[in-house]
C-alpha cells in the first residue's frame, strides 16, 4: 500500500506536475511509495462549451476534491490558476512548488511564418484562447485581432493553434516549458501587454486539513515565496469574486538580488471587450516578509476600486448572468 496517494487531472500536463510532486515527496524518503491516480473532472468532460459559459467554480477541481474528503486520496495537485478562491470546507492548500515562468506566449501555425510577436499580426488574424481575461487584454492592446474561443489539453490547442482554424493562439509559458515544447513558442508576451491568470505558472497541491501526517510531509517541499504571493494574488480574486466568467488578472513576485529584492505587482479588472479597464502596477522595495505581499495586495485592491474595479466586475457578471 502506498504511503501517499495523489489525485489528478489526465492530462499530459497535470500528470507532469503531479509526478513533480511525487518526486519531491520521495526525495525527503527514498523509500517512501507514492502513486498517482486519474481523476475526470467537469472541465475534461465538457469540451464543447466555452470555460465562462459552464458556471462551475470547481471545473477541474471538484472531482478531485470530493475524493479528498473521502479518504480516497491524500492529496490533490492542481495548476493555481484552475483553483477557486473558497476551498471546499475541510481542505486547505498545503503547498506549493516552485513557480515557473508565468507569462503568456504566443504560438503561431505556418499562415504567420514571419510573424515575431503580437504586433506583427496582421489584422483579422484569428487567435485562439478560451480565456476572457486573455481576450480582454487582447481587445485592448491588438483590437486588429479577433480573439476565438479554443478548448482541450495544451497538445490539443497547440495543434489546433498550428492548423487551419487559427492563425495562432495565446498560451501559458509554463505549460509549454513543462511538457518541452518551448521550441514552439514564437513569442513571450511581457507582462505589460498581457498580466497573468491568479496563479499562473504554480503548482498547488491540496490536502485535507485534519491530515497532520500529509501536511506535515507537504510543508517539507513547499516553495514559500511562491505560497506567499500566490496566496496575495488570490485575496484580489476572492475579494472581487472573480474567477473563469470575469476577466481578472494578478501577478506578485519579488525581483531583483537576494540582498536587493523588490516586491512586484501588476492587476487589472476589465470589461469583456476590454474597452473599461482598473489597472494598477506596484512596487516595494526594502526587508522583504512572508506578509509583504498580503500588504500589497490589499493596497491593490484599494486603489482598482477607485478606477472603478467594483462597477466593472458588477456589469460584467450582469451581462453573463451571473
Amino acid at each position: 500500500m502506498a504511503d501517499f496517494v495523489i489525485g489528478t487531472r489526465g492530462s499530459g500536463l497535470a500528470l507532469w506536475q503531479a509526478h513533480a510532486v511525487a518526486d519531491a515527496l520521495r526525495a525527503q524518503d527514498p523509500a517512501r511509495e507514492v502513486d498517482v491516480r486519474v481523476i475526470k473532472t467537469t472541465g475534461d468532460r465538457i469540451l464543447d462549451v466555452p470555460l465562462s459559459k459552464i458556471g462551475d467554480k470547481g471545473l477541474f477541481t471538484k472531482e478531485i476534491e470530493t475524493q479528498l474528503l473521502a479518504g480516497d486520496i491524500d492529496m490533490c495537485v492542481h495548476s493555481m490558476k484552475d483553483v477557486p478562491s473558497a476551498l471546499p470546507e475541510g481542505c486547505v492548500l498545503a503547498a506549493m512548488l516552485p513557480r515557473a515562468d508565468a507569462r503568456d506566449a504566443l504560438v503561431c501555425g505556418p499562415r504567420l511564418a514571419q510573424v515575431g510577436c503580437l504586433a506583427d499580426v496582421p489584422e483579422g488574424a484569428r487567435i485562439g484562447t478560451g480565456s476572457l481575461r486573455r481576450a480582454a487584454q487582447l481587445r485592448a492592446r491588438y483590437p486588429q485581432l479577433v480573439p476565438s474561443e479554443i478548448r482541450g489539453n495544451l497538445d490539443t490547442r497547440l495543434a489546433k493553434a498550428e492548423g487551419s482554424h487559427y492563425e495562432g493562439a495565446v498560451l501559458a509559458v509554463s505549460g509549454i516549458v513543462r511538457m518541452g515544447w518551448e521550441d514552439r513558442i514564437r513569442s513571450y508576451i511581457p507582462i505589460e501587454d498581457m498580466i497573468p491568470a491568479v496563479g499562473q505558472g504554480a503548482v498547488g497541491i491540496e490536502a485535507r486539513a485534519d491530515d497532520e501526517r500529509t501536511l506535515a510531509a507537504l510543508a517539507d517541499i513547499s516553495h514559500e515565496p511562491t505560497m506567499a504571493c500566490v496566496d496575495a494574488e488570490r485575496i484580489i480574486l476572492s475579494r472581487l469574486e472573480g474567477g473563469c466568467q470575469v476577466p481578472l488578472g494578478a501577478y506578485i513576485r519579488w525581483e531583483g538580488p537576494a540582498d536587493q529584492q523588490t516586491l512586484v505587482l501588476d492587476a487589472f479588472v476589465s470589461s469583456l471587450d476590454g474597452s473599461e479597464m482598473a489597472r494598477v502596477h506596484m512596487e516595494r522595495a526594502g526587508i522583504i516578509s512572508r506578509s509583504d505581499p498580503a500588504e500589497l495586495a490589499e493596497m491593490a485592491l484599494e486603489a482598482l476600486c477607485e478606477q472603478g474595479a467594483c462597477e466593472i466586475m458588477d456589469r460584467v457578471k450582469a451581462s453573463v448572468g451571473l
